[in-house]
């Protein structure tokens, strides 16, 4: 029996704990850049997977560049389908950051059961701040 087995059996009779400690990377925190509704909500999938939709749920930011109806579209995804997009207005610094190469996150933050499609899913973009070039 290794000196440091034995040593490790005496403390565990004993109630103390002489693992190693464990060196404990400080997790990313996450950068909210904005919060914004889902555009074009009732042209795609969103009424079909409406019920599906959860407050936290990963969103996912795929830029479209050759978007015929806008240059700086970013598309927003649940599970590969397709709930609609950054609005617009609000859509200038995520195509700027994932044309960069960074990477964003997003989740759902609001649902409403409105008739109103703006007011459907608000959601909110982060940028992982993980200390690499990337921002994660």
């Amino acid at each position: 029996m290794s000196r440091r087995l034995f040593l490790e059996r005496i403390a565990a009779l004993i109630g103390i704990s002489v693992a190693a400690p464990v060196a404990r990377a400080a997790a990313p925190r996450k950068v909210e850049l904005q919060r914004s509704p889902v555009a074009g909500f009732q042209y795609h999938q969103g009424e079909a997977i409406w019920p599906l939709l959860m407050v936290g749920a990963s969103l996912s930011l795929v830029r479209e560049p050759g978007n015929a109806h806008d240059p700086r579209a970013v598309r927003v995804d649940w599970q590969g389908q397709k709930l609609g997009y950054v609005p617009r207005i609000d859509n200038a610094a995520a195509s700027h950051l994932l044309d960069a190469g960074h990477v964003l996150h997003a989740e759902i933050v609001t649902l409403r059961d409105s008739d109103n499609p703006w007011d459907r899913v608000e959601f909110a973009i982060f940028l992982a701040d993980g200390g690499d070039d990337n921002g994660g």
